[in-house]
């Protein structure tokens, strides 16, 4: 019988961790129309497309590369990456290893399918990466954080620094270092994701 593993993925807090759930049945129902047995179902929840370090694709390449499936299963060919290289460099392997490269999409993947959608995944991601951009840029324009606070930082709403003088923050390097400089090493202090501090 065809040895079948099945790869799901959503990128990101806007799609519902539920996509992974229709990923999977369609590819399920797929599976068992083609008299398939799947052996071995690899998944990543919430991680972009654009990296290959992603534990549930890196399962799947081990899979491959030790002919442990017969065919790879997913709802399109994106789902394994949104990077041409990426994706070439998988269905490289996979054809080395004798594996086919199956989605609900596409089809049977060939090298024509990996130039479309390779080129039509970096046209997505330099989008994405415009936009991304173009979005932070005018959020500073607006006098606003074009990213996360720094570690020790806090949002200060309305003018700072008014008269003329630098805030205590900005003054502290040019004093000698404070008592809680020395400490912040120490495992008891929170870290800022409340986790605790990795000593250094």
């Amino acid at each position: 019988m065809t040895r079948c593993a099945i790869y799901a993925r959503y990128s990101s807090d806007a799609q519902r961790e539920a996509s992974i759930a229709d990923q999977l049945r369609v590819c399920e129902a797929r599976a068992e129309r083609e008299g398939w047995q799947v052996v071995e179902v690899c998944s990543d929840f919430a991680l972009s497309g654009s990296s290959m370090l992603r534990p549930g694709y890196q399962a799947l390449l081990e899979l491959v590369r030790r002919r442990q499936v017969d065919v790879v299963l997913a709802e399109s060919l994106d789902r394994f990456s949104r990077d041409q290289e990426h994706i070439a460099g998988f269905y490289k392997q996979a054809r080395f290893a004798g594996v086919r490269i199956v989605t609900l999409s596409e089809g049977e993947v060939s090298e024509m399918a990996i130039g479309f959608k390779g080129t039509m995944g970096a046209m997505y991601l330099k989008d994405l990466a415009d936009k991304t951009r173009r979005g932070l840029e005018g959020r500073v324009r607006q006098g606003r954080s074009g990213g996360g606070n720094a570690y020790g930082y806090k949002v200060v709403r309305g003018p700072v620094g008014r008269d003329g003088r630098p805030s205590a923050v900005c003054a502290r390097p040019t004093r000698p270092r404070p008592p809680w400089c020395a400490a912040s090493s120490r495992p008891s202090l929170p870290a800022p994701a409340r986790s605790p501090w990795p000593g250094s």
